[in-house]
């Protein structure tokens, strides 16, 4: 059954909650114990379902290694450690060196969540990974400083209007980056196919059209999660700048600029993955997937 819009944003709230990142390891053992016990219907009386699902797994556990996320590359670690560097991103003034420092490291945080949280559903040896990371780094830093290289040569523009125009700069260098990194992070899974499921949650095939449907989905998101982050924080900083207090406290510009990042951060990320569903689904697929199952849609996991 689809779920709506805004039940898929609830889920996902709970996805990114902070909170996962402080749950221990004796708590989470504690709720995966718990969660089997109810499975086959031996859980002790009195149990709540805020004590065995305290938080979404989803956060913290892979759903098809089973194996725990990495902190800074879980969903939930996307605002914290992602924050700094979108500051980073969007400091004025950016020289060569910083601007392929801020898309490097950028790109590098969103490779590896991007292969923390992939479909995982077949293994894939660490030379992908590798390719995968160079590739998107390399296609980031390029697009970055290419396009701050044009705004430089273009001597028509004022000072003020080149200066306006670069902070916009890595909206489509991070937009066309992140597709990038999606692709070359997961091409695996294009090559590869990965495992989908019939309603009753069994294995009826490794589907390459599942892949494209998946790397799609997965990299729209990326495309709409950087519009807030990196549009609507130099209109508003634009703004904010000229108004008395910061004119006259320049030290306050930085602290002020890194709170609005935080808060665009926090409303894109929810919105930009609520938009297709984790576990997806796809009616038209190979013949022979076709063939091993009764079901006219099968369910995949698309990563996040």
């Amino acid at each position: 059954m689809k779920r709506s819009f805004s039940c898929q944003l609830r889920h996902f709230l709970d996805v990114i909650d902070p909170r996962t990142l402080f749950v221990t390891a004796k708590r989470l053992q504690e709720s995966v114990e718990l969660l089997h016990r109810f499975k086959r219907g031996t859980l002790p009386p009195g149990v709540t379902d805020a004590q065995i699902l305290p938080l979404s797994f989803q956060a913290i556990i892979h759903p098809d290694t089973g194996e725990k996320i990495l902190m800074p590359f879980r969903m939930s670690g996307f605002i914290p450690f992602g924050t700094p560097v979108v500051v980073g991103l969007l400091l004025p003034n950016q020289t060569l060196v910083s601007t392929i420092f801020w898309q490097w490291l950028n790109q590098s945080h969103n490779a590896c969540v991007n292969y923390c949280n992939r479909n995982a559903s077949k293994p894939a040896p660490i030379s992908k990974f590798v390719q995968g990371y160079l590739g998107a780094v390399t296609s980031a830093v390029s697009i970055a400083v290419g396009l701050n290289v044009l705004i430089q040569k273009a001597s028509r523009f004022s000072p003020t209007t080149r200066l306006l125009v670069q902070r916009f700069i890595p909206f489509p260098a991070v937009a066309s980056a992140n597709v990038c990194n999606v692709v070359l992070m997961r091409h695996s899974e294009l090559s590869e196919g990965i495992s989908v499921l019939d309603s009753s949650g069994n294995v009826v095939g490794t589907s390459k059209v599942a892949a494209r449907h998946a790397l799609l989905e997965t990299a729209l998101t990326r495309v709409v999660l950087p519009m807030p982050i990196l549009v609507l924080p130099p209109m508003i900083m634009a703004a904010l700048e000229k108004l008395p207090l910061l004119q006259r406290q320049r030290r306050l510009v930085l602290p002020v600029h890194s709170l609005v990042c935080l808060t665009a951060f926090g409303l894109a990320l929810p919105l930009a993955i609520s938009l297709f569903p984790q576990m997806s689904q796809v009616r038209h697929l190979e013949p022979e997937i076709a063939m091993a199952t009764d079901c006219k849609m099968v369910t995949y996991n698309k990563g996040l």
